[in-house]
């Protein structure tokens, strides 16, 4: 996959899919873009999708300094800048929808629309039980209790599934490879725990769309729709039933295409 070095001091790995508008995916905490499956391919029907991995993941680098989520906004400024992109949609999923907040916040300019996807604005008493306690597998370098957790971004339905291990298997490399990534995921916990745009939200002038799973226990519904209310004149989509989980790009893609395609046809770029 090609890469590009950016003015923030790192070189990160991306992806360029498809023709149309550009829409920029900024993955979530522990992942490397695989983990968006077929997302990227529906999207990119109807949209340029870029797709990257977030600094210290995948095949990008980690680079120095603190990872928090307003520098790795400013590393996604600087993709658009180092690709030649004034202007895109951008979606995120969970850290990657606080990295879209923290992007919107600060350079305007570039957000045509902001999805965010599984998000929240600060970290309530319930959210910081279930994120530190997904952190310490990680902390301790033990990645099968890491990928065992990991499981509550999923659905009952899918977790009890007969042939949950096999689906589970393709996104494996998705996941940290080595000790480097376990340490940079600690970090994006961290982030996560930090993140903290309650009280700025209603300074975000791009069009906007949060979508949440009814089943989501990472960013619960409650979080994520204090997010919407704050935002002035976001759309809001509750995501309810079998499979409407954290991961409800793997369990419903098409229910999660047809949500953002829907948003995205409403806020067109301006030529």
């Amino acid at each position: 996959m090609p890469q590009t070095a950016c003015r923030t001091g790192v070189t990160l790995n991306y992806e360029i899919s498809g023709e149309g508008d550009p829409l920029v995916m900024i993955m979530g905490t522990s992942g490397s873009m695989l983990l968006w499956g077929e997302m990227v391919p529906k999207l990119a029907q109807e949209y340029r999708v870029i797709a990257f991995d977030n600094r210290g993941l995948g095949g990008s680098e980690r680079g120095e300094g603190q990872i928090t989520v307003a520098a790795m906004a400013e590393d996604v400024s600087a993709l658009m800048e180092a690709l030649d992109i004034p202007q895109a949609h951008v979606m995120g999923w969970s850290l990657g929808s606080a990295i879209v907040q923290e992007l919107a916040l600060a350079h305007p300019e570039q957000v045509a629309s902001a999805i965010l996807y599984a998000t929240w604005g600060r970290c309530d008493g319930f959210q910081r039980s279930v994120l530190s306690a997904l952190r310490l597998p990680y902390a301790v370098r033990d990645m099968d209790a890491a990928l065992a957790s990991a499981g509550i971004a999923f659905s009952p339905q899918l977790l009890d599934h007969p042939d949950f291990a096999q689906m589970l298997e393709p996104m494996l490399p998705a996941f940290p490879q080595n000790e480097e990534q376990m340490q940079v995921t600690v970090e994006q916990w961290d982030a996560d725990l930090a993140h903290d745009t309650l009280d700025r939200l209603g300074g975000i002038t791009a069009p906007t769309l949060v979508v949440v799973g009814e089943q989501d226990l990472l960013t619960p519904h409650w979080q994520s729709r204090a997010v919407a209310e704050a935002i002035p004149g976001a759309r809001f989509e509750f995501v309810t039933g079998p499979g409407s989980s954290h991961g409800l790009h793997i369990e419903r893609p098409d229910d999660l295409v047809r949500i953002v395609t829907g948003f995205l046809n409403d806020n067109k770029l301006q030529r």
